[in-house]
């Protein structure tokens, strides 16, 4: 049962990995409908963020976790590369942690 969830899945994957170049050019969205995708993509990084930051209710949150969202806040608000950003968050945090930062 599990292998038929993997495989339907893998499927589903394929078909929409595919269907995007091969629509593109049959399929129009208008202007305002782009404009709320893309800003939908932005909330919902956002409410992930939030989410993954704020660990409300579950744990201590410390002072690392918090610094190394801001550095990597700051780092994409100079329209660095996602990887830099992810980079420099991560070291943040790690570097916080190794040196005794909760």
């Amino acid at each position: 049962m599990l292998a038929a969830g993997v495989v339907a899945l893998a499927a589903g994957t394929y078909a929409f990995r595919w269907a995007g170049p091969a629509l593109r050019d049959r399929v129009r969205l208008p202007e305002r409908v782009v404009w709320l995708l893309e800003i939908g993509a932005v909330v919902l990084l956002t409410a992930l963020v939030a989410v993954t930051t704020l660990p409300l209710g579950t744990a201590d949150l410390g002072f690392a976790v918090p610094a190394g969202v801001f550095a990597g806040g700051l780092v994409a608000w100079f329209r660095r590369p996602i990887l830099l950003v992810i980079l420099a968050a991560a070291a943040t945090t790690a570097v916080l942690r190794y040196i005794g930062v909760p």
